[in-house]
Parts: C-alpha cells; sequence; structure tokens
C-alpha cells in the first residue's frame, strides 16, 4: 500500500512554488528571493521540506500542496507598510563602510575594556601578594604535619562565634597571682657604692640586707662571702618571693686575686641544686627556684676606663649569668664626664668580649631587638639610689638634697635610675627568668649530665677483670668514685 503522497510528482510542487510565488508578489513589492519563512527558509523550501518529512514517514498526516499553502498564507508575517513601518532599504556603500567601522570600534572597546579589568585584576593581586609579604593579611594555609593531616590557621573573623580561647589568659594569671612567683637578683660592688640603698630604691621597701639587720655593723670582711635575704612582696593581688643576694668584701682587700671564685661557686651550686630536684623520681611538685635570675654589678664613678678586677669578674660571670653594669652614684659627674665614661666602658666591653644583658643573639623578633637596642645604647645606666622623700614644687619626690638642689632619682634628666628599674622589673623580668632557665641553666645540666656520663662509663670499663684477673679498682677506691659521682647527682 502506497503512501497518499508518493503520488505526488514535481508538477504540484512547480505549482505550488508558482502559486506562493504569486501570493507573495501581491503583497508588496518585496522580491520573492527576500522574503522568507519566520523560521527563515523560503516559501517554496519550506514546501519541499514538508512533502520529503511526510514521503519518510517523520509526519502522521498526508501533506498537500493546498494545505501546505494554507499554512504559509497563516504564518506569513505582514508586510512593512501593512505594519504601518518604512521598507529598510538595502544600506550604501559608505553607510556599510561606517557600519563596519562602528562595529570595529566596539570590538576594540570591548577589547579596552577586558584589558583594564585583567590589568586591575592583576594589580589587585599583586596588593595582597605585598600584604602577605608584610604580614599586614594572615593567610591560611594548610601545611601537613606528621600524622598526614592538614594543620592550617583559623582567624576570628573565621569563627562561627565566640569559643572563648583568650579567657586563658586570665585563668593563667589567676593561677600566677595564687602561686606568685621568685625572682632572685645579686648585686656586687665594693662597699660605699650604695648597694643596699638603690636595692631599697628598686622596690621601694626595706628588703637589703642591711636594712634588715637590726644590729648591723658596717665592717670590712677579710674575705667575700655571700648572704642572702628573702621578702614576700605583695602588689594589687601579685605575690614575689624576692631574694637579695649580697657580696660583703668584694673588691675591699689588697689583694683581690681570685675574689670572684666565691661567687662562681654559688652560682653553680645553685644550678646544681635545681638540677638534683629535677633528677628525682619523685619530685615536687615545684621545684623552688635559688637560681640568681640577674647580676647587678656596681662600677665606682672614677670617669677612666674598667678596672682589672671588673674586666675579670664581668668576664667570668657573663658566661652563667646575666649581667647588668650600672655607674654607681652617678651624681659625682658631670652631664660631659658621664657620656665620656659611659662610652669608654662600652668600648672596654667590647673589646674584651664580656657579654652583657640583653645579648644580641637572645632577640626573638624585630620589636624585642628595637627596644634591646635602645637598652643596649644606654648601658651601663648611671643610677642615683636614694630612699628619702623631699618635696619639689608640691610633690613628695625620690631623690638627694644638696646645697645645690635636689637630684630626684625618679626623673630621666638627673639619672637613668627609672631605665634600670623598667628593665629589671618592667619590661624584662620575666625575660629574665627565661634567658637563666632556658640558657645559662640549660648550658649546665648538659654539661654537668655529660660529665656524669662519662663517670659512669669509666667505672663499668674499670670493674672489668683485666688480664691479671684484677679489677681496675680496689674496692675502697671504686666505691668511694662511685659514691662521688652520685653526691653530683
Amino acid at each position: 500500500m502506497h503512501h497518499p503522497l508518493t503520488h505526488c510528482s514535481t508538477r504540484p510542487h512547480m505549482h505550488a512554488h508558482t502559486h506562493t510565488h504569486t501570493r507573495m508578489h501581491t503583497h508588496g513589492p518585496t522580491h520573492p528571493s527576500t522574503h522568507t519563512h519566520s523560521g527563515g527558509l523560503s516559501t517554496s523550501l519550506f514546501i519541499e521540506y514538508r512533502v520529503v518529512l511526510s514521503a519518510h514517514g517523520f509526519l502522521t498526516a498526508p501533506v498537500s500542496t493546498r494545505d501546505t499553502t494554507k499554512v504559509l498564507e497563516q504564518e506569513i508575517p505582514a508586510s512593512m507598510e501593512e505594519r504601518g513601518m518604512e521598507e529598510v532599504k538595502p544600506l550604501a556603500v559608505e553607510d556599510k563602510a561606517a557600519a563596519e567601522e562602528a562595529v570595529e570600534e566596539r570590538v576594540a572597546q570591548e577589547k579596552t575594556e577586558d584589558s583594564t579589568a585583567q590589568n586591575k585584576e592583576t594589580e589587585e593581586r599583586e596588593v595582597d601578594v605585598e600584604r602577605e609579604m608584610e604580614g599586614e593579611v594572615e593567610v591560611v594555609t594548610p601545611c601537613p604535619t606528621e600524622s598526614h593531616g592538614l594543620q592550617g590557621t583559623i582567624k576570628g573573623h573565621d569563627l562561627f562565634g565566640y569559643v572563648g580561647i583568650e579567657a586563658v589568659l586570665d585563668q593563667m594569671r589567676r593561677k600566677t597571682m595564687k602561686a606568685g612567683f621568685e625572682f632572685n637578683i645579686m648585686v656586687v660592688g665594693q662597699s660605699g657604692l650604695g648597694k643596699s640603698t638603690l636595692v631599697n630604691t628598686l622596690f621601694k621597701s626595706k628588703v637589703s640586707r642591711k636594712s634588715c639587720s637590726p644590729n648591723y655593723e658596717e665592717k670590712i670582711s677579710k674575705t667575700v662571702k655571700l648572704q642572702s635575704v628573702s621578702h614576700v612582696i605583695e602588689e594589687k593581688g601579685v605575690k614575689m618571693k624576692l631574694t637579695v643576694i649580697d657580696t660583703p668584701g668584694f673588691g675591699d682587700q689588697i689583694n683581690n686575686e681570685n675574689c670572684w671564685e666565691p661567687i662562681v661557686s654559688y652560682v653553680n651550686e645553685q644550678y646544681e641544686r635545681y638540677l638534683k630536684e629535677e633528677l628525682y623520681v619523685n619530685r615536687k611538685p615545684r621545684i623552688p627556684d635559688t637560681r640568681v635570675h640577674c647580676c647587678v654589678y656596681f662600677l665606682p664613678a672614677t670617669g677612666h676606663w674598667l678596672r682589672p678586677i671588673d674586666v675579670e669578674f664581668m668576664k667570668r660571670l657573663g658566661k652563667i649569668v646575666s649581667i647588668v653594669p650600672i655607674i654607681a652614684k652617678a651624681d659625682t659627674l658631670t652631664m660631659e664626664e658621664r657620656q665620656e665614661f659611659k662610652q669608654r666602658i662600652r668600648q672596654d666591653l667590647k673589646a674584651n668580649g664580656i657579654r652583657v644583658y640583653p645579648q644580641t643573639e637572645y632577640d626573638e623578633d624585630p620589636e624585642d631587638r628595637i627596644l634591646n637596642d635602645k637598652i643596649r645604647e644606654n648601658i651601663p645606666f648611671a643610677v642615683v639610689g636614694t630612699d628619702k622623700e623631699h618635696q619639689v614644687n608640691g610633690n613628695k619626690v625620690l631623690g638627694r638634697k644638696t646645697k645645690w638642689g635636689i637630684i630626684e632619682v625618679e626623673n630621666v634628666a638627673h639619672c637613668e635610675f627609672t631605665n634600670l628599674r623598667d628593665l629589671l622589673i618592667r619590661s624584662h623580668l620575666q625575660d629574665l627568668k627565661d634567658v637563666t632557665h632556658n640558657i645559662h641553666y640549660e648550658t649546665f645540666r648538659v654539661r654537668r649530665l655529660n660529665e656524669s656520663n662519662l663517670t659512669v662509663h669509666g667505672l663499668a670499663l674499670s670493674c672489668f677483670p683485666m688480664e691479671n684477673g684484677t679489677h681496675g679498682t680496689n674496692g675502697t677506691n671504686g666505691t668511694s668514685d662511685r659514691s662521688e659521682s652520685e653526691s653530683h647527682l
């Protein structure tokens, strides 16, 4: 059975094309070749496509030329005259050239805008990189860890809400205020340089050995004897156990050879005591800290150079404790003499390789370096100490009264006592303790443990029988050596 459309010949196609052409011509002066279907196809092509689709079974209903023409009559849009619009005439050559130029300008403008946007993005990216390099912007960059995980930094604005991490500082503060802390300071210098007075001025209380001894007698000791006195100072709920170690007799003898040895021995003994407490199997919850955290060395205001005893003492003590040199009773020097004396002392310290606090290698970051550089420029501090108050412009001030006026201790124009106080108490007290524990004590601990390991290793080797069947040490000597090695630990 044949499909009805298979009987269609080419003549109906021609007839339909002619009919359609006539219809299109009657609508207006528009050329048939320029008039197209709403879908972009000419009328004849549309009819042919419909016939072909129907012949191959893509259209369910048979399509005749009349039906197709009727459909086209319904779908052909009205002419411009019928819609009340002027006919668009073909562009002239000049108009076409102008249109092409406009298109080219538009394309160039779009390219310019794209390049501008890209340049802006590049500049913003460079600014972000510069900020990251300067540390203004913290980038969250995960880094691999040993557990094959990622570790990143989460800032406050990335959190969903308040966590309370900052409360740890309050917890640490409360715990420290309850337990308190210790600070041990040693003062070294000749008699008569005002060591006791300066310590009392620093802590604004009677904390020196001289002030605490009711039957104290001022006399020159024949040997260097170290004496300490401890106090518990409380200020605004913060408790501090202050221990002041005095060294009477230092530098007061005619022959001051090796006068620093008792001081060196005392410092090492405190390290040894702390090390023993650490090595116990059952240690105390809190080990008593008697280590010397700072040594204030008093230089007489001679106006010349460092004396040989000053050089030898600071050379030897600078390796095991933090030393802060000061010029005592600086009011005996003029301002010009003071500056020249300080410059000479700094030259001597550098020439002899003497390390005084704060050392350059202990600066942890640029901020600390800037602060410590200012301190290093003023070392040694020219100070004046007193525990007496006087009226100055209606205010009570600590000072020394003379015929020419009052030397105010806490006035930076008169002396550098405030710089010393800020260094020892207000800005570097905890750092002094950290340097003592992490640097000086750690050096001592490593050396002592290495010595003990060598001693124990030597004793173990000596206990093996020799070729003649005897031991390397007899029972008495071996026992004494073992007990001596154990006593140090």
